[in-house]
């Protein structure tokens, strides 16, 4: 049997098992390869090189287990590896911290936040860290800037702090437990967040990858806004007069324009619509708050 051969029949298993997407792959092919790579030591993003490889009958059984191990703990592949890939950039997750998968790093890729930048963005915040992707691709865009990440898990700290070691950003990347803005100081010129936005219908109906991640990262209340509430409500005083924060709401526009009816923001492009991420001035939280 060829590698291709046993990727294409793993994405079989796969689908015929009913797994669920979405934590760094969104079909079965996809999460097959990278399953499949990654069990046998291949590079991750050479599949063409390597589609024609044999595969021993050991290997095969090795896949195998990896494989079933994924239909029966429903883990998302990302826990099962050990790591995950943001903008191309790897990073270390466990079951102690959600798996990184926010579009504001596109939005940091991509350049679409810089126009609201300048030489003033010096002290930017990630809040709700997770396991501190944002924090460290921000450092990596960004070169002269400091940077704090704020969770409110210890356990999503924890992991947050192996991955500010693994790329060497302890000199510029602080990790602080915060329970939303409570314990971070500012104020901050570019504020990042990617809260728990899920509201409670949807995650009532979330698949059990979903769930196997820590809910404190998800779960949003009701109408997917707690967090989003508390976090309006005193953001303006953590920032300085030129700051805007970046926020991602996922599917939950229309909650996020239903709680804050007249709160004027910039809605940015993503891969995924326009509808998922915004951005909001210091100058229109003040305005919205008269």
């Amino acid at each position: 049997m060829t590698l291709i051969e046993l990727i294409e029949q793993s994405a079989k298993q796969l689908r015929e098992a009913g797994v669920a997407f979405g934590h760094g792959t969104l079909n079965a092919f996809d999460e097959a390869a990278w399953l499949v790579l990654w069990r046998l030591g291949m590079p991750l993003h050479e599949l063409d090189d390597v589609k024609e490889t044999l595969v021993t009958p050991e290997q095969q059984a090795q896949v195998a287990i990896l494989l079933e191990e994924r239909i029966h703990t429903r883990k998302p592949a990302a826990y099962l590896t050990r790591e995950a890939w943001l903008q191309g950039v790897p990073f270390y997750i466990d079951e102690r911290s959600i798996v990184p998968r926010s579009f504001i790093a596109e939005l940091l890729s991509d350049a679409s936040i810089d126009p609201w930048l300048g030489e003033h963005t010096q002290n930017v915040l990630d809040l709700c860290t997770g396991n501190g992707s944002l924090a460290i691709l921000t450092a990596m865009t960004f070169p002269d800037v400091l940077v704090t990440g704020a969770d409110l898990s210890p356990d999503a700290l924890a992991v947050a702090r192996i991955n500010v070691d693994k790329h060497n950003l302890a000199d510029r990347v602080r990790l602080v437990e915060s329970d939303g803005l409570a314990a971070v100081d500012g104020p901050f010129d570019l504020i990042l967040c990617n809260p728990p936005y899920v509201n409670s219908t949807s995650m009532a109906a979330l698949p059990a990858e979903y769930l196997a991640e820590p809910q404190l990262a998800l779960d949003g209340g009701a109408d997917g806004m707690d967090f989003i509430r508390q976090l309006l409500a005193g953001v303006a005083q953590k920032m300085t007069p030129h700051a805007v924060l970046v926020l991602e709401i996922g599917n939950e526009r229309e909650h996020f324009e239903a709680a804050f009816d007249g709160l004027e923001v910039v809605w940015l492009d993503t891969s995924a619509g326009d509808d998922q991420v915004l951005l909001v001035t210091r100058e229109a939280l003040l305005a919205y708050a008269d």
